[in-house]
């Protein structure tokens, strides 16, 4: 697991005030409290929690799905660091519902390495005041 750099993390933590860290570990994590591979953040609630989610880039599909519902159907407020991968099904099925898409300038070094990622990066946030449930 890459870790987000933690100068980026406290540029968006100064705005959002995170309360749990989705993807994390024992060595990277960013928030008091935080979820790690073997808890499975996919399978816990997020519900009424600001969450800073940095998913592993081989499953981000399934973490980006799991942030839109997180935010429509729990209350939460998902801020997720992604690869801007424009042309996947993921993108256009949740990132393009998103209320707030920003694409970082240049590329992010992740964790310890010397190189910068191959790839561009964006942060998505999904809120759920956004959201307007349809008036039955």
């Amino acid at each position: 697991m890459w870790g987000t750099p933690q100068t980026f993390f406290e540029k968006l933590n100064r705005k959002y005030k995170f309360t749990l860290d989705a993807c994390a570990n024992a060595a990277n994590h960013k928030c008091a409290k935080y979820y790690t591979v073997e808890d499975d953040g996919l399978t816990k609630s997020w519900k009424d929690e600001v969450v800073f989610v940095n998913p592993p880039y081989s499953d981000v599909g399934k973490w980006v799905a799991k942030a839109y519902h997180e935010s429509r159907e729990n209350g939460a407020t998902v801020v997720m660091l992604i690869p801007a991968r424009t042309d996947t099904k993921y993108w256009h099925d949740y990132v393009m519902k998103a209320d707030e898409i920003r694409f970082v300038r240049g590329r992010i070094k992740f964790g310890d390495e010397t190189n910068s990622a191959p790839f561009p990066s964006a942060v998505v946030v999904f809120r759920q005041s956004a959201y307007q449930a349809p008036r039955i």
